[in-house]
């Protein structure tokens, strides 16, 4: 019987993953992400009846940080920058940090590193200090050229 007890017995690292295996992750939430921008860009949600209306906007007239979001997206996969910052400047915000985070996931998957992402308590009190205070400003006269 060995004298080492289980927590001193070395343990081999696991092998190295195939990079196919390192970018299946990324790759396959990157298609899931342009597959919706491609129905989005395909299906105009300005037109009535495609998609369901905000349950906040239509029981109280109040803009949710998410209203215009689809209009946004099909702005984008249209190229129309201007039109999707109308209708939802914090969604394109959203879609550039998603952009830079891909491009840093598939960058560190190639070589082999993994993904952290891992947002201090502050950054989310930012983000979610941000989205409130867009919330109230499309909603108020002086911010009617946020909202949707």
């Amino acid at each position: 019987m060995d004298a080492t007890s289980p927590t001193q017995q070395a343990v081999a690292p696991p092998p190295p993953r195939s990079l196919a295996r390192r970018l299946a992750a990324p790759v396959g939430t990157l298609a899931g992400v342009l597959a919706a921008f491609a129905y989005v860009g395909a299906v105009d949600p300005n037109e009535a009846g495609h998609y369901p209306t905000c349950p906040l906007l239509a029981t109280t007239g109040i803009f949710c940080p998410g209203c215009g979001g689809l209009r946004s997206a099909h702005a984008v996969a249209h190229g129309d920058l201007a039109g999707a910052l109308g209708a939802n400047a914090m969604a394109v915000v959203g879609y550039g940090i998603f952009a830079v985070l891909m491009v840093v996931w598939i960058t560190r998957a190639v070589r082999g590193r993994p993904m952290r992402f891992a947002p201090s308590p502050l950054q989310w009190w930012v983000a979610g200090t941000l989205l409130a205070v867009f919330s109230i400003v499309r909603n108020l006269p002086f911010g009617a050229a946020l909202a949707p």
